[in-house]
């Protein structure tokens, strides 16, 4: 599935959508999004582990239509 198509089909289903493509925001038109989009840094599972607590903070924040971008730890 390509990015628009699964970003369609994603906010059908889903708030939140967790992605490690820091060209999502370029690459698609996110004005009319209602997703929470959170970008990590890395889809290295090490640091991806090490960001958890992170992500729980971003999840209790983030509203919809937002784009938050993570740090590497």
């Amino acid at each position: 599935m390509k990015n628009g198509n699964l970003l369609a089909a994603a906010s059908q289903k889903f708030t939140v959508f967790i992605t490690a493509d820091k060209k999502l925001q370029f690459q698609q038109n996110l004005t009319d999004n209602r997703l929470s989009i959170i970008v990590l840094p890395t889809n290295q599972v090490p640091l991806v582990i090490a960001l958890l607590a992170a992500i729980r903070k971003t999840l209790t924040t983030i509203q919809p239509g937002d784009l938050g971008e993570l740090p590497l730890p």
